[in-house]
This record gives C-alpha cells, structure tokens and sequence, in this order.
C-alpha cells in the first residue's frame, strides 16, 4: 500500500480532456460557423435590400453593426443565465431567437431589419451562442485549452468562406426576403438537435487532477490587484487591440480602390487576410498552452502593431497581398488568448460573467475602429490618419497588457487552462 500511494504521488496530474472534449469542441464550431452566416446574409444582400428600402444602405450596414454590438451585449446576460440554467437550453433558446429574428428582419422595413438582426439574431441569438459557448468549452479542457479556444473561434472565419457564396446564388435566385426567411430556420433546424445531442454539462475535474491544481481562489487578489481592477484593466486593453483590429478588415477594399487598385483583387486580399488569421490562430493556440494567455496577448498585439505599420508603408499591389497576410498573422490569436487569460487568472465560477464582459469589450472597440476608420478617412480624405490612429490605439493596448504581464513576468506565466 505504501509502495502505491509514493507511486501515486508521483504520477502526473489526470486530464479531464476526453474524445468527448473534441466531440464538443467541433460541434460548437459547427454551431458557431452556422450561426454566424446570418449577419452575412445582410452583407451578401446588401444593395437589393438598400434598393427595397429607398436606396439607404446606412440601413443594412447599420444591421450588420447592431448584431455584433447586440451580440457582446447579449452575451453578459446570457452567459449569467446559461451559468444557472446550463447552456444546452441557452443555445436552444440562441438558435429559435436568430430563425425568430431573420423571419422579422424579412419582412422588408427599416425598423424589422434593425428590430430583428439587433435585439433577436444579435442580442438573443448569437449573445445565447458565442460568448456561453466558449466559456462552457474551456471546462471541458485543461492541457490544450488554447488550442480548443483558438478552433471554436473561429467560427466566423469559417462562416465567411462558406455561406457568401450559397448565399449569393440563393438571393438571385428567390430574392433576399425569402432568403433570409428560409437560412433563418435552417440555422435553427442545424443547431437545435447539435445543442440538445451533444450540449451536456461539462466533466467534473478529478480530485488531484490537473484542473484543481493551482486554481484560482474566490476574492483572492489577481496579479497583485483587486479581481475587478485587474478585469477592467484586461478589458481595457481588449478594446484599445480591437479598434486598429477592425480597420483593414472594414476598410480593405476601399483602400485598395483608393490607390488604384480593383475592387476584386482588394476583395481577394481580404480573404487572404483572412485566410491566413484561420491558419495563424491555430498557431497561436498552441502558443498559448504554453507560455499563457496573456503572454500570448502581448506577442499576438506586437505583431499587430507592426502589420499595421507595413499597411503605411506600402502602396504596391504584390507587397499589399504580402503584408495582408502578415497582418492576419499577427491579429488572430488576440481575442481567445484573452479568454485563456481569464481562465487562468480567476476562479471558473467566475467565467459565465467576466469572460462575456472582456468580449463585449472587444467588439466594442472592432466597432469603434471600423467607424472611426471611416469618419477619419471622410475629414482627411485618405486613410493614413486612420492606420495612424489604430497604431496610436495599438501602442496604448501595448502598455497595459505590457503591465499586466510585468505583474507576473513573461517567462512565469501560470500553467494555461488551470480551471477550478
């Protein structure tokens, strides 16, 4: 007996990581890239619904706007309420409220397409998927918690090489009301029996396992600070990395035109971009199952910083290719290394509330950058002043993760993904 127990002493941590881990891990991304093709149906459609409705297309942009802002939003409430009710019901609930939303937004007014792509497919429906979804996903994992984050994020990226062109066809085809109609329903007849089949409460971390070692402690102080201090401060720097985050993203193709080049090849360029953040955030979540989220932050928002600088420094349509993929290098690990950092740094109870919170901050700031883009460009006339102000706001977000790492010191982050 003495000879078992110094061997169990010796042996390494359990895992609760399982087949089933990565069972749930792809079906969320399912789930998400599914989901996530609604706003794109606005994006697709947007000139026949500005044609429907007077030319306007401030209107269909403006609800693209308020479906991202509805769903960081959303995502405070309903990551509290999946917390209690569990988040089976809660994605259930996200799924009907998108199909409820994209029905309203249908019917071809102004106020139904604001009405149902904010409050419904935004607020209620993505809010009741994203922010829930990878905060229940982290307690599923706790060895390669970044990796599982950096997958299941990338939903959106995956929804965009998907749906555009389906969705395309489907709106020359019937039109863009009875397209949104139809995919409204769709996405809840895929996520509904995904949600209620797979959906189940998260694994329970084994006594001396590798997920009850060094878990955080409720009320304790988080890198020598008060819990909501060193949140705020983490949500703050969220915001400052997403505001130069979303200006080549939003304004990509019109920087092209600017200098003379196609609107198709800067439309190519963007998905190069993006093509290369999907590749890079697998990377990066490698990255941080070992060196730490906000590590991975800090190195992540460095590289940002530079391909921002490139995007000043380059008018040449070859370079512009390169440097667009050197930019989607760089960007596309930031946002789940934040919500690794939030793991590892306060008690898994706590993650229904703040790891929403951190997310609607970061999209936040994504909004704030694409219409600050945009604003400057119409007072200057060219794009320079904006790219400088998204450095500006990048070297803010520099110096505050920069501190927060400090608290620690790079090189002694926590082991990632210690769950309570």
């Amino acid at each position: 007996m003495a000879q078992q127990r110094a061997t169990d002493e010796h042996a390494p941590p359990r895992s609760i990581e399982t087949r089933a881990s990565w069972l749930v891990a792809w079906t969320v991304l399912g789930i998400l890239a599914t989901a996530y093709g609604a706003p794109l149906v606005v994006v697709v459609g947007l000139k026949p619904i500005a044609a429907d409705l007077g030319d306007a297309r401030a209107v269909p942009s403006l609800a693209s706007s308020v479906t991202f802002l509805g769903a960081g939003a959303g995502g405070i409430l309903m990551g509290w309420v999946a917390g209690r009710l569990g988040v089976r019901r809660v994605a259930l609930f996200g799924a009907a409220m998108i199909a409820s939303g994209l029905a309203l937004a249908s019917l071809g007014t102004a106020w139904s397409l604001l009405l149902g792509y904010g409050l419904f497919a935004g607020f209620l429906g993505i809010g009741s998927l994203f922010a829930p979804l990878l905060t229940y996903v982290t307690h599923w994992f706790d060895r390669r918690r970044g990796t599982a984050l950096a997958l299941i994020s990338s939903g959106q990226y995956v929804a965009g090489v998907i749906w555009p062109a389906i969705l395309e066809r489907a709106v020359a085809a019937f039109g863009w009301q009875r397209t949104m109609f139809g995919f409204g329903f769709f996405i809840a007849a895929v996520i509904a029996p995904l949600a209620a089949i797979v959906l189940r409460p998260p694994p329970l971390p084994p006594a001396g396992g590798l997920a009850a070692a060094g878990a955080p402690r409720r009320g304790a102080r988080v890198l020598g600070m008060p819990p909501n201090l060193t949140l705020a401060l983490m949500a703050l720097a969220a915001f400052l990395c997403c505001v130069p985050m979303a200006m080549p993203a939003a304004h990509l193709v019109a920087f092209c035109t600017d200098l003379g080049i196609s609107a198709t090849r800067g439309a190519a360029m963007l998905s190069v971009l993006l093509l290369a953040a999907f590749v890079a955030r697998q990377f990066w979540g490698w990255v941080a199952d070992r060196i730490g989220g906000l590590s991975t932050v800090f190195l992540g928002s460095s590289a940002q910083v530079v391909g921002m600088a490139l995007f000043l420094s380059t008018e040449d349509e070859a370079t512009l290719f390169a440097v667009s993929a050197i930019y989607g290098l760089g960007f596309s690990g930031i946002i789940p290394s934040y919500v690794l950092a939030v793991r590892e740094l306060f008690p898994a109870a706590e993650a229904p509330w703040r790891i929403p919170i951190l997310l609607f901050l970061g999209l936040g700031g994504m909004s704030f950058g694409a219409w600050l883009g945009g604003a400057l460009y119409d007072h200057y006339g060219y794009y320079a002043p904006a790219f400088a102000a998204g450095i500006a706001a990048n070297l803010l977000n520099l110096a505050v993760v920069g501190y927060l790492v400090s608290r620690r010191g790079i090189g002694r982050m926590p082991r990632p993904a210690l769950a309570a």
